[in-house]
């Protein structure tokens, strides 16, 4: 078999567009336009409102800072992949930092769930949304994410009071 194979088996060719599941993309159907989205709070906003917030995004900006200094490759070319993931699309930026929101609390990931509940927030996601995403998360991912949901709600209870 000279093709490559996806997932399932489904078989996927080595040539852009010949894959006969796949969407091409033409003059009849372009490429979604792709955004950066509008946010209702800055991070400086956030970081007042909340003390959590804050601690982690000075946290976050140092440790990004030593990051950056390695000057690597691979990892610029996914801190890209991650920022354009989640840019205005065929699906709001909105649903996708609730989608992150619902992995990284399967994943049990603190940091990931603070990253996508403040960005959720700054993007004008009610709390009430939050937490439908954090039950579907629970469900999903069962009592494990208990400990970690506990600490996303206390977030959210000093960004919405």
């Amino acid at each position: 078999m000279t093709d490559s194979l996806l997932c399932y088996y489904l078989p996927m060719s080595t040539t852009i567009g010949e894959h006969p599941l796949s969407e091409q993309v033409t003059p009849e159907r372009p490429a979604p336009e792709r955004k950066e989205p509008t946010y209702v709070f800055t991070e400086k906003q956030v970081a007042e409102k909340s003390e959590i917030a804050r601690r982690f995004l000075e946290t976050r900006g140092r440790l990004n800072a030593n990051v950056e200094k390695a000057n690597n490759f691979l990892v610029k070319r996914f801190y890209n992949l991650d920022h354009n993931a989640y840019l205005e699309g065929t699906l709001p930026a909105k649903t996708k930092e609730l989608m992150g929101l619902v992995a990284s609390a399967c994943l049990r990931c603190d940091d990931c769930i603070v990253y996508h509940a403040i960005h959720a927030y700054r993007l004008g996601v009610t709390r009430a949304e939050q937490e439908e995403s954090l039950n579907v998360a629970l469900v999903i991912g069962g009592s494990i994410v208990i400990p970690h949901l506990r600490r996303a709600y206390e977030l959210l209870e000093e960004l919405y009071g």
